[in-house]
């Protein structure tokens, strides 16, 4: 992201969570003029004012459910990064209304104000949940994804540009699997998994920005964008995680399959796969604009055939050395194998 790209103000809602305070660092990179920090938990805003100390950096108190704070965070921006909303799928499984109001009414009150801000371009992220979704997590932010692509939809080419990003696993953001890999590692005790031949996609949270970056830079209207990425099995990540400190065959207890778990997640499913542009690192997916005329969905086809999803099983398969070197480029495992003593040991 350049600074010729990114012009007046910038909003970021959910800016303190793992992907917004990255996507904030990212931007300040840049001669941006100024960059919004839009959440409802004023400690981490207080805390992280603080850790940047950066005149450039504004701080909204709000939340995405009230469509009133949205609009007045909204006023001038030029770009938004949409970013709020409900991720851990337990919390999601219990309590389904607020992944409902966060994720599906919440970011219908962000793209909404921006369309009457005159807001330029609106990056909305998205999940490998969202794809043939089984959890209410997944369920909301799929119904997210609807609600972007009809405004893009019943916009066209004019007003604001909506576009999605879906990606899988975040490693080391909030609520992700390894850091609890590393304190039960750094405490001596078993790792649990859940299922051990699960796989997951796996990114990093700068190859994340890297996908939203690429959206806001190459979206039309309603595009969705994938980036490609590798998986491992649960049992490789938990054994390369206590490998890279000294553990090399650690306890592991299968806890079982929890609420809305899927063996595999998938990124693009066969359908989107159909009318994909392959752009090396990363899958198109242009917006169906058909509009209400139901009976081109009868009477057009696509003569390509795939029969198969984009999945975290068919992917590229790391094995444990793979993963340990992917682990060792995270700052965060850096940080935690510096404080273990372990830094420089084993190739780190």
């Amino acid at each position: 992201m350049t600074s010729t790209t990114v012009t007046g103000p910038v909003l970021v809602t959910g800016g303190t969570g793992s992907f917004g305070s990255t996507m904030v660092r990212r931007l300040l990179t840049t001669d941006v003029e100024e960059v919004r920090v839009f959440s409802r938990d004023e400690a981490k805003q207080d805390a992280m004012r603080r850790e940047l100390s950066d005149g450039r950096v504004r701080f909204h108190v709000g939340d995405v459910r009230d469509a009133r704070s949205v609009e007045d965070a909204m006023a001038g921006v030029r770009h938004v990064f949409h970013a709020a909303a409900l991720k851990q799928v337990p919390s999601c499984e219990f309590f389904p209304m607020q992944a409902v109001q966060t994720n599906v009414n919440g970011s219908d009150n962000v793209i909404r104000a921006a369309n009457r801000a005159g807001v330029a371009s609106v990056v909305c992220l998205s999940t490998d949940k969202a794809v043939y979704p089984i959890n209410a997590m997944g369920i909301s932010k799929a119904m997210m994804e609807k609600v972007a692509q009809s405004h893009a939809r019943n916009h066209g080419q004019g007003g604001t540009t909506v576009s999605i990003t879906r990606y899988g696993n975040v490693m080391y953001s909030r609520g992700s699997v390894i850091p609890v890999f590393v304190d039960q590692v750094r405490n001596g005790r078993p790792l649990t998994v859940t299922d051990p031949d699960m796989t997951r996609f796996l990114m990093s949270l700068e190859e994340s920005v890297d996908l939203v970056e690429y959206a806001f830079e190459h979206a039309a209207q309603g595009d969705l964008f994938v980036r490609k990425a590798p998986a491992c099995t649960v049992r490789d990540l938990a054994v390369a995680t206590a490998s890279l400190f000294g553990v090399e065959d650690p306890e592991i207890r299968v806890l079982g399959v929890r609420h809305g778990e899927k063996l595999y997640e998938s990124l693009l499913s066969r359908e989107e796969l159909q009318k994909a542009d392959d752009r090396g690192d990363y899958y198109r997916v242009p917006l169906d604009a058909r509009g209400l005329e139901y009976e081109l969905f009868f009477d057009e086809g696509d003569g390509r055939i795939v029969e198969d999803d984009y999945t975290s099983h068919n992917t590229e398969r790391l094995d444990v050395e793979q993963v340990k070197d992917l682990l060792r480029s995270l700052p965060p495992i850096r940080r935690e194998l510096a404080a273990a003593g372990r830094l420089g040991e084993d190739g780190a």
